[in-house]
């Protein structure tokens, strides 16, 4: 029997991935206050200027992906990280090269879950 205290496992076969924007797929693991999603991005692809509730820190695995705030454009490259506050306008793309990220979210992101 379990109950809301034991651990989750999810095998690889279990992690399937869903579209997003064009260019774009993801899968998502979640708890009640926290979320983990991994994002296969290919060349030239954009998430266009939006925000959300949840706190974003993302991690690039492979690739460069650029977050754009306005003018300011920071190119976050495969090892490094970038965290966005609640509600913090911004757009995401990658240029040449397809892109692995991982990202973490709280409060958990219905759009992904």
């Amino acid at each position: 029997m379990s109950s809301e205290h034991d651990m989750r496992h999810y095998p690889k076969s279990s992690l399937s991935f869903t579209d997003d924007v064009p260019g774009a797929r993801q899968w998502a693991v979640s708890l009640d206050k926290t979320m983990l999603t991994y994002f296969e991005v290919d060349p030239n692809c954009r998430f266009e200027s939006h925000t959300h509730e949840s706190e974003q820190i993302t991690m690039v695995l492979e690739g460069v992906l650029y977050f754009e705030q306005g003018p300011k454009v920071c190119a976050v490259q495969a090892g490094e990280v970038i965290a966005i506050p609640s509600n913090a306008p911004h757009a995401v793309f990658t240029k040449e090269a397809a892109v692995k990220a991982i990202d973490a979210w709280s409060p958990v992101m219905a759009k992904y879950r």
